[in-house]
């Protein structure tokens, strides 16, 4: 009587054996395979109208080496409607880099396939040149800052400043006036004292604020 009951349970064992084997394999088939991403970085940023900035980053990824990164672009007044602005292959490492010179406030992202970025924005500042017409004028003479303002916008508000306590102090207004292929402004400002001074043109919609060099004067009050 014993005989038989033995045979019964090494089948018993033998049948269970590979269901625990099956379930086993499942579960190893159910794991998440390796995360991919795509990254992005923009240096430098803001920029002056007629310089570059360097759109860089990288592919993480099982096969992440000779892949066809599309730079995509959407300049201001920003549609949503991002069109080709250049392609690139991944190094070995993943690693990816583009060089742009947008004229005004640009987003850009980028794609890998069906991956993408986040979206970056360029923002373009005004370039804007200062100049004087005396940097060693008599105390209460006045004197004139001029310069041009790239790209042309008319009408657009220029503020005089001077540097006082760690801060700048508007001291005069103007607007960019009309001219061939820049905007120009003048504006003639009484001094008392030396004194670092500056202009900036302000922003607008597809560009950032403008801000000149700065400019020291020098007033002798003899």
């Amino acid at each position: 009587m014993r005989r038989p009951f033995a045979i019964s349970l090494v089948l018993l064992t033998a049948v269970a054996m590979p269901a625990t084997a099956g379930a086993t394999h499942k579960v190893g088939h159910g794991e998440p395979g390796p995360t991919e991403s795509l990254t992005v970085v923009v240096k430098p940023n803001p920029i002056v109208y007629g310089g570059s900035t360097t759109i860089d980053g990288k592919l993480t990824s099982s096969t992440r080496a000779g892949k066809n990164v599309v730079l995509e672009s959407d300049p201001h007044p920003y549609d949503n409607d991002f069109s080709n602005a250049g392609k690139v292959t991944t190094g070995p490492s993943g690693n990816y880099s583009f060089t742009e010179r947008p004229g005004l406030n640009t987003r850009y992202r980028v794609r890998q396939g069906n991956l993408l970025s986040p979206v970056i924005t360029v923002r373009v500042r005004v370039r804007t040149g200062l100049r004087l017409s005396d940097r060693t004028p008599d105390r209460r003479e006045r004197v004139r800052f001029f310069g041009r303002a790239c790209p042309p916008h008319a009408g657009t508000l220029v503020r005089v400043q001077r540097r006082a306590a760690r801060r700048w102090v508007t001291v005069a207004r103007t607007r960019t006036r009309d001219a061939k292929r820049c905007s120009r402004y003048s504006r003639r400002v009484r001094v008392f004292r030396d004194g670092l001074y500056r202009t900036v043109v302000a922003r607008h919609g597809d560009h950032a604020a403008g801000i000149s060099p700065r400019r020291f004067i020098d007033v002798d009050l003899d």
